[in-house]
């Protein structure tokens, strides 16, 4: 009897070996299973914080719309992002924000990880450019400012004056005066279409703002003429504290139908002609910009006023003052009547009153 169960309990004994070996190995292979994964894990964590090889210390880079990510991981490297593509594209995927990428320009600097680079381009912090528009200046000088700029995209060039308005949504409108000077920030290739977009509505807000606070009985018409006034101003005004001083004059010139008689519209109708020296034939010589010999605002602004012009033509200085002339120093001598004025003139430009 004892001999019988001896044998029977013998395979029962190497089946449950058995059965305990294979769990083992299970076990082991789990466990090396999970210490892969934790060192993948670890490698990774590691790979994500660490800084990225750049072929040089600023990379620019641009996404363009319509770019997928394997696209744009690949276009980083060929930029001189030297990582694996691969691992790039496969962290970009296992973040779930590969489709959030945003398009645009941006610098890539030394010390970028992945997780930053990815956040980079999700949030847009793109590289951005300035351009400078100066109080003053003709759209000639615009036009020849953006084409000297090496970020924005030219897509003004070959375009005419009415074709460049056409295309920023003002067509037939009349470039001269329609932007305001200001520094404007934009995305490195962007267009200078784009820009000069912004510019000219950030006018028009400014002209429609500072009309609205015009004060009754204004001798200007229309927001046009408060723009035309305000870009003499602009090139009349020597010292800025006198801006309201110079407005005033000019006003006071249109109530009583007075000619404006002003020197830079003068300039300005003679274009590139005018050499730096305007002589009395130029000021005799009838044109629609001589305001010596025709009277009210010429036909467009001669440049584009700043908001303090702007501001100065509906709310001048209190003067009655209808001339003034250069003193030489950057200021003006204001006077009231003629007599007053030719004895500023002697005074201070033909230098014969002591």
């Amino acid at each position: 009897m004892d001999r019988h169960v001896g044998r029977e309990l013998q395979p029962r004994v190497k089946t449950h070996c058995a059965a305990r070996a294979q769990g083992g190995r299970v076990a082991a292979w789990l466990l090396a299973l999970v210490l892969t994964i934790a060192a993948l894990g670890a490698t990774l964590g590691w790979w994500l914080q660490a800084p990225l090889s750049l072929s040089q210390p600023v990379i620019e880079f641009e996404v363009e719309p319509g770019q997928t990510p394997r696209d744009i991981v690949r276009n980083l490297n060929e930029a001189g992002v030297q990582t694996s593509p691969f691992w790039l594209y496969q962290w970009f995927r296992w973040s779930g924000d590969a489709r959030a990428i945003r398009a645009g320009s941006y610098e890539i600097t030394a010390g970028v990880t992945p997780r930053s680079l990815l956040r980079k381009l999700v949030v847009g912090d793109e590289s951005l450019a300035l351009f400078r528009l100066i109080d003053g200046w003709t759209f000639r000088q615009v036009r020849a400012e953006l084409q000297r700029n090496p970020t924005l995209k030219p897509q003004t060039q070959g375009l005419s004056d009415a074709e460049v308005m056409a295309s920023i949504g003002a067509a037939g409108v009349l470039p001269e005066g329609r932007f305001f000077p200001d520094t404007y920030a934009y995305s490195k290739g962007s267009s200078d279409l784009a820009v000069l977009q912004r510019a000219y509505a950030a006018m028009q807000r400014r002209v429609d703002a500072a009309w609205a606070q015009r004060p009754a009985g204004s001798p200007l018409k229309s927001p046009d003429d408060l723009l035309k006034l305000a870009s003499i101003v602009e090139k009349e005004t020597g010292r800025a504290a006198e801006r309201g001083l110079v407005a005033a004059v000019f006003l006071n010139r249109l109530r009583i139908g007075m000619p404006l008689q002003t020197d830079p519209t003068v300039i300005y109708g003679l274009g590139s002609g005018f050499d730096g020296n305007l002589r009395k034939r130029d000021l005799l010589t009838d044109g629609p910009f001589n305001t010596y010999t025709r009277q009210g605002l010429p036909p467009t602004p001669i440049s584009m006023p700043g908001r303090d012009s702007l501001w100065a033509v509906v709310r001048p200085a209190e003067s009655k003052a209808l001339y003034f002339v250069a003193r030489g120093d950057g200021s003006s001598e204001f006077s009231e009547t003629l007599a007053e004025h030719n004895r500023a003139v002697d005074k201070y430009q033909r230098r014969t009153s002591p």
